[in-house]
């Protein structure tokens, strides 16, 4: 167990560090976490109005648990900062942080913590709360204490340092007229009346109720309306975005169709994700659905693998079996990349869809099959056409009923969305509890241009939980391994000093610029450093990007690369 007297409380110097004022953007940063300069009186408003709607009893419920959740935020923030020294000391930086914040002045009297065991006792006088002060200003002398936003923030910040429920009461208040404000703290089953103090912590009953009743109103909203709001919920896919809504409608006009669909996009963006939720709108739900990725197929294969066999066919071919299509038939088969066809099975298919019939490789009997036909392509198919690699008559049968779907640059609204959809998958499947992603990482992922798309966030998301302790926010270097921060644009990577200065200050001509450079501390190592690295933060880490950047090809900037490190 440590005492006051045994712990070794570190300068505050790392946690104002951690602060960072970007004016040009319109943003605060501690650490990782975007934060706000307010006004004291503004605060006292708050308060006043809050007390004056709610009453007494559920101001204060409010606000302890306003502080409760900021508490348990930069005691987050403590760990990651202190990371090396003892959790018994790092737990000193939340009176560091409460006088940071300018909201008090916090002096430790009396202090017994053992966080193995759980035992935790602590006594604190407080000096220049602001709360006290705003309290005054609107109401006057106060008969009972009235810092609660610092209660709430000491309970939260303790709470998630010691593993279990810390409850501080105040004992003292300048608003009572007491020279200082103090406040005791130690679990919540030690107090008399926990009960009574614990249900401070807790969400008020009626703002879950009325939450209860919004749900009501919008299931019950959903239930009448009409089919002009046609319910894209029935796919299997996440988002609320103009774009996404304008594809789900698309789509759920084809299903109630049999026409053919086209799905055009970039490669990532979800096509078979919107393939299957035609399938499941459709007259067809409880018919088979067949996905089928041409390009994995050898193109001397394929139109086996998709139309059948007859047995003696060919060379191996030694018994008989059907192929995709019949495997489909009465439900729908999606062909993805079907730009990768031979000429054959472009002729095959171009039957099927025409006459609804089919003949097995090698065989002489015709087949009736009833098939609904999705195919997808991330290539331009009227480029193909012009190239002769796929046949026009084709195209013009599958271009019926074209659905381009945005990629997720285009629909970054609903990023959001996608991050907690796929926090909740892979939080089940590494079996972790994670908080979230920090502020700074929710920026970068908003900002990143997403060449690999919804697959490229799901990964990235898989990688974020894989590297994020439990109980922990996913920060920003676990997406981006590269990301460096400079307080400004997320995601910009600076070029060191002296390159920086030199490159700001040369003129356009060439000459005077490499006059510039070479001067007798230069070093073509670390220029060549710093332009890879400027290269590959341009192209978001894409290795082969950065290469056409620097006019390499990507064995040579990988090479470059790997000497450098």
């Amino acid at each position: 167990m440590r005492d006051l007297e045994s712990l070794k409380i570190p300068e505050a110097g790392d946690l104002i560090a951690g602060i960072r004022f970007d004016g040009e953007q319109g943003k605060i940063w501690f650490n990782e976490q975007r934060m706000l300069l307010i006004h004291a009186t503004v605060m006292g408003l708050l308060r006043k109005e809050l007390i004056e709607t709610l009453g007494v009893q559920r101001a204060k419920r409010f606000l302890m648990r306003f502080g409760y959740h900021s508490g348990m935020k930069d005691a987050e923030i403590a760990r990651k900062v202190r990371p090396h020294i003892a959790r018994e000391e790092c737990f000193m930086a939340g009176p560091q942080m409460h006088g940071i914040r300018g909201m008090v002045k916090v002096v430790p009297t009396r202090l017994e913590l053992d966080m193995d065991s759980g035992h935790f006792l602590g006594e604190f006088d407080w000096f220049n709360s602001y709360e006290a002060d705003v309290h005054q200003n609107e109401f006057g002398h106060a008969d009972e204490p009235i810092c609660w936003t610092l209660l709430g923030y000491a309970s939260g910040y303790t709470s998630y340092f010691m593993g279990r429920t810390i409850i501080y009461k105040e004992v003292r208040c300048v608003a009572m007229g007491d020279a200082h404000c103090s406040i005791v703290g130690k679990p919540a089953q030690e107090w008399e009346d926990q009960a009574e103090i614990e249900k401070f912590m807790l969400p008020d009953p009626v703002a879950e109720e009325l939450f209860a009743l919004r749900s009501e109103l919008v299931k019950l909203r959903d239930s009448v309306g009409d089919e002009s709001e046609d319910d894209y919920r029935v796919f299997n896919s996440i988002g609320q975005s103009a774009a996404f809504r304008q594809v789900c409608k698309l789509i759920q006009r084809a299903s109630h169709s049999r026409v053919t669909v086209l799905l055009l996009g970039e490669t990532g963006v979800g096509k078979e994700v919107f393939a299957r939720g035609l399938h499941v709108a459709s007259d067809r739900a409880d018919q088979p659905f067949v996905a089928v990725n041409c390009a994995c197929i050898p193109p001397d294969l394929i139109e086996a693998e998709l139309f059948g066999v007859e047995k003696g066919a060919y060379t191996g071919a030694t018994q008989s079996r059907e192929g995709k299509f019949e495997r489909a038939d009465g439900g729908t088969i999606f062909l993805d990349e079907v730009v990768e066809l031979s000429s054959r099975a472009q002729a095959s298919l171009l039957r099927v869809l025409q006459e609804g019939e089919l003949e097995r490789v090698g065989d002489v009997r015709t087949r009736r099959i009833d098939v609904r036909v999705v195919t997808a392509t991330n290539e331009d198919l009227q480029q193909a056409v012009r190239e002769g690699r796929f046949r026009a008559d084709l195209f013009y049968r599958l271009n019926i009923f074209p659905v381009h779907i945005p990629p997720l640059r285009e629909r970054k609204e609903d990023i959001p969305l996608l991050v907690q959809h796929f926090l909740n998958r892979y939080q089940a499947m590494y079996n972790k509890r994670i908080l979230g992603v920090t502020d700074k990482a929710r920026e970068a992922l908003l900002a990143y241009e997403w060449p690999g798309n919804i697959r490229e966030l799901e990964n990235l998301i898989e990688r974020g939980i894989i590297l994020t302790d439990n109980n922990n926010e996913i920060e920003v270097c676990s997406f981006f391994p590269a990301f460096k921060d400079n307080g400004s644009a997320v995601g910009r990577v600076r070029l060191d000093g002296s390159l920086r200065e030199t490159a700001a200050e040369a003129d356009d001509e060439p000459d005077d610029w490499c006059t510039r450079l070479l001067t007798e501390d230069f070093s073509l190592e670390n220029l060549e450093q710093s332009l890879i690295r400027h290269a590959l933060n341009t192209a978001e880490g894409n290795v082969s990007r950065a290469a056409r950047i620097l006019g390499l090809t990507r064995p040579a900037l990988a090479y470059r690369m790997k000497k450098l490190e």
